[in-house]
C-alpha cells in the first residue's frame, strides 16, 4: 500500500509541473480580481461565480468579531452551523444549510485539505487566524467546480498577500473567574497564548511565517488543551507570465475528551491530533487567452484517540491518513465567451488499529462555458465526471444564471447536483460497543435548485435566498435501542426547504462609524427513514432557525463590537450567545478585551459537552505588517 501511496505522490507530483509555460513576449493580461470573489483554480474572473449564494467574511469583520480562530470566526456567518466540543480551537463539526459535517468541503486559497478518516478533524488546521485575509462560503451542491463530497457547500480560506515587510507578536490571557471543583487543586479556570509572526517581501517574492502557541486547564474537568501551530506560506513570481504559491503548515492539539463521543463513559478520554499540510499551486499563461493552472495539495493526520487517557491499553485508538490532491485546470477565453475544463486526481489512504488499513483513489474532469448576453445576462454551465476505485463513474451537471436590472438589483438562480462518498469511518469503523461502520454503504447523492436576489447602494447591502434540497441514499448512524452500537447506513432521504437573508448597513463618518449587521436562517428538513423505529445519531441535530446580529462603532481609535447568536435546532434547547470585544488602537500596538457568553448561557452545540460559560480575555498586539 505504501508502495502505492509513493508511486502515485510522484505521479501527482509530474501532473502539477506540467504544462509550465514560456515567458510569452506579448503584453501581460490584465488579470485583477475583485476582492469579494473566491480564489477558485478553475474561474478566476470576478463575473464567473457572482451567480452563486456566495458569504464573505472580510478583513473589518475578523478584526472586529470577539474570535481568536478560525472556528469561532465561522460560527457567526448565517447558515454555517458550526458545532464545536470546546473553546479556542478545540475542535469542531462544520456543516452547511443544514447538511452533515461530511458533507463539505475545506479548502486553503482553492486546494482541497479535507480530511480522509473523518470530518471531525478537517478544521485542525495550523492557519492562525491573523494570516487569514478573508473566508468565502460558496452554498449548495458544488460538484461541477469542486467534484465529490460537495453536497452543501465549499468552504475557501483565504489568506494575506505580504505587501511589506514586518513582524507581528501577540499575547492573550484569560479565565472565567471559576474553579475547578472536580480536581483537587481546585485551579481557577484559565488560558494563554502567543503568537509570533512575520513577512518578508522582495522584487519577485514574498514571505510570510507564523507560528502559536495556545493553551488552558479547560472550562470544565478533564478539558485542558494545548495547541502548537506553524505556517509558512511564499510567492514567486518570476516573471510577469508565471506565478508560484507554496504553502506549508503543521498543527498539534492534545485536549481532554470528556463527552465527545461516548458519554457518559469517556469522562477521562483524551485525544491527541497532528495535521501536516503542504500545498503547491501555480498559474502560467500561455497566451492572451489561455491560461494553465496546475496544482498539488498534501495533507497527513495523526488522531490518537485514548479512551482511558491513564490506561493506554484500554479501547485506544490509533490512525494514519494521507490526503493527496493533484489538479491540472485551464481557461481559454474566446470572442463569445470563456471555457474552463481540467482533470483532479486525489488518493487517500488510512492505517488504523480499528478502522484497518484501506485505500482509495478519485479522478474528476470538467468542462464549463461561460457568457453574457446584453451585459445583463451572465449564464454559467458545465459538468462533472468523476470516476472512483470503489463505486464507478459519475456526472454531475450544474447551472447558474444572474441578471442585472441596474446597477443595484440582480437576481440569481442555480441548480447542481453533487455526490459523498462515505468517508473510511463510515466504511470500516470498529469501535465496538460505541460505533461500528458499514462496508456496505452506498455515495449520498444530492441536487438542490436555489433562487435568489441581491441590493447593493451607497452603505446598504440586502439578499435573500431560497433553496430545495434532495438528498438521497442519506447516511445516517442509527441503532435499535441503547444497548446495540450506532452503524451507518443509507437509512434515509433528507429533503430540506430553506432561506437565508442577511443586511448590513454603513453610517458615519471615518472617525466615527457604524457597522450594523443581521441575518436570518431558516430550515426545514424533512427526514423520511425508511429503517423506522430506530434512534438517529446526527439527523436530528440539524438547526432550524438562526440568527446572527452584530454591532460595531468606531471612534478615532477605539472600538466596541457587540456580537449576538440565536440558534434553535430540531431537539436541542435554543439558546442566545452575547459577545463584546472592545479595541484600542494605537499606531502599530493594539489592545483589546473580550466578554464571552456574557450572560452566561447554559448551551450544547454538539454531542453531550456543554460548552464554557461566561469568559474574559485581555489581549495585546503588536502589528508591523
Amino acid at each position: 500500500m505504501k508502495r502505492k501511496f509513493y508511486a502515485t505522490f510522484l505521479f501527482c507530483s509530474f501532473l502539477s509541473v506540467t504544462g509550465q509555460a514560456q515567458e510569452k513576449s506579448s503584453t501581460t493580461v490584465d488579470d485583477e480580481m475583485d476582492e469579494i470573489v473566491i480564489y477558485n483554480q478553475r474561474l478566476q474572473l470576478p463575473s464567473t461565480l457572482k451567480n452563486r449564494n456566495i458569504t464573505i467574511v472580510g478583513q473589518d469583520q475578523i478584526k472586529q468579531l470577539p474570535v481568536s480562530s478560525v472556528h469561532e470566526l465561522l460560527s457567526f456567518v448565517a447558515g454555517v452551523d458550526l458545532r464545536q466540543r470546546g473553546p479556542n480551537g478545540t475542535q469542531a463539526d462544520l456543516s452547511i444549510d443544514g447538511g452533515s459535517f461530511e458533507q463539505n468541503i475545506l479548502l486553503l486559497n482553492g486546494q482541497k485539505i479535507s480530511d480522509p478518516q473523518t470530518g471531525h478533524n478537517s478544521l485542525n488546521i495550523p492557519i492562525p487566524l491573523e494570516a487569514v485575509e478573508r473566508i468565502e462560503i460558496v452554498r449548495g451542491p458544488s460538484a461541477r467546480l469542486y467534484g465529490i463530497n460537495s453536497l452543501t457547500g465549499v468552504v475557501n480560506i483565504v489568506t494575506k498577500n505580504p505587501k511589506k515587510d514586518g513582524v507581528f507578536a501577540a499575547v492573550y490571557g484569560g479565565t472565567s473567574f471559576k474553579k475547578d471543583k472536580e480536581d483537587d487543586h481546585g485551579e481557577t479556570y484559565n488560558n494563554r497564548g502567543i503568537q509570533l509572526g512575520g513577512t518578508l517581501v522582495r522584487a519577485k517574492d514574498n514571505h510570510l511565517l507564523f507560528g502559536s502557541h495556545d493553551s488552558g486547564n479547560g472550562y470544565r474537568y478533564n478539558t485542558a488543551y494545548h495547541n502548537n501551530k506553524v505556517f509558512y506560506q511564499g510567492n514567486i513570481v518570476p516573471n510577469e507570465n508565471n506565478t508560484v504559491m507554496i504553502l506549508a503548515g503543521h498543527a498539534t492539539s492534545s485536549f481532554g475528551a470528556n463527552g465527545f463521543y461516548a458519554a457518559p463513559g469517556d469522562k477521562e478520554s483524551q485525544e491527541i491530533v497532528s495535521t501536516t499540510l503542504f500545498n503547491l499551486s501555480s498559474r502560467h499563461y500561455l497566451s492572451d487567452r489561455f491560461t494553465l493552472m496546475p496544482s498539488l495539495a498534501y495533507r497527513y493526520n495523526f488522531d490518537d484517540y485514548r479512551y482511558l487517557r491513564n490506561k493506554l491499553d484500554v479501547a485506544r485508538s490509533r490512525h494514519y491518513t494521507h490526503g493527496i490532491t493533484s489538479n491540472l485546470n485551464g481557461e481559454y477565453r474566446a470572442d463569445y465567451g470563456k471555457y474552463t475544463f481540467g482533470g483532479e486526481m486525489r488518493y487517500e489512504e488510512i492505517n488504523s488499529t480499528n478502522i484497518g488499513d484501506h485505500s482509495k483513489s478519485n479522478y474528476g474532469f470538467f468542462a464549463a462555458f461561460q457568457r453574457e448576453w446584453f451585459e445583463k445576462l451572465d449564464v454559467n454551465l458545465g459538468a462533472y465526471v468523476n470516476y472512483n476505485t470503489q463505486y464507478g463513474w459519475e456526472v454531475f451537471p450544474g447551472i447558474d444564471a444572474s441578471y442585472n436590472f441596474n446597477s443595484h438589483w440582480q437576481a440569481t438562480f442555480n441548480a447542481g447536483t453533487a455526490s459523498r462518498i462515505p468517508s473510511f469511518t463510515d466504511l470500516y469503523l470498529d469501535q465496538r460497543p460505541g460505533n461500528i461502520g458499514n462496508p456496505d454503504l452506498t455515495p449520498e447523492k444530492a441536487y438542490q435548485v436555489e433562487v435568489g436576489g441581491k441590493y447593493r447602494k451607497n452603505r446598504f447591502q440586502a439578499e435573500a435566498f431560497v433553496f430545495y434540497r434532495d438528498i438521497d441514499d442519506f447516511v445516517d448512524w442509527i441503532r435499535e435501542d441503547t444497548n446495540q452500537p450506532y452503524q451507518p447506513y443509507n437509512a434515509s432521504k433528507n429533503k430540506t426547504k430553506g432561506m437565508n437573508t442577511a443586511i448590513r448597513y454603513r453610517l458615519g463618518t471615518d472617525t466615527s462609524l457604524w457597522n450594523l449587521g443581521l441575518s436570518y436562517t431558516y430550515l426545514s428538513p424533512t427526514i423520511e427513514n425508511k429503517a423506522g423505529g430506530m434512534l438517529s445519531k446526527y439527523s436530528l441535530e440539524s438547526l432550524k432557525h438562526q440568527v446572527v446580529g452584530t454591532v460595531n462603532y468606531t471612534k478615532d481609535a477605539f472600538s466596541v463590537t457587540v456580537a449576538n447568536r440565536f440558534n434553535e435546532r430540531l431537539t436541542y434547547k435554543s439558546y442566545w450567545i452575547t459577545d463584546i470585544r472592545l479595541n484600542y488602537a494605537l499606531e502599530k500596538v493594539k489592545f483589546y478585551i473580550d466578554a464571552q457568553n456574557i450572560f452566561d448561557t447554559t448551551y450544547i452545540e454538539a454531542g453531550a459537552v456543554p460548552m464554557p460559560g461566561r469568559w474574559f480575555t485581555l489581549g495585546i498586539k503588536f502589528d508591523g505588517l
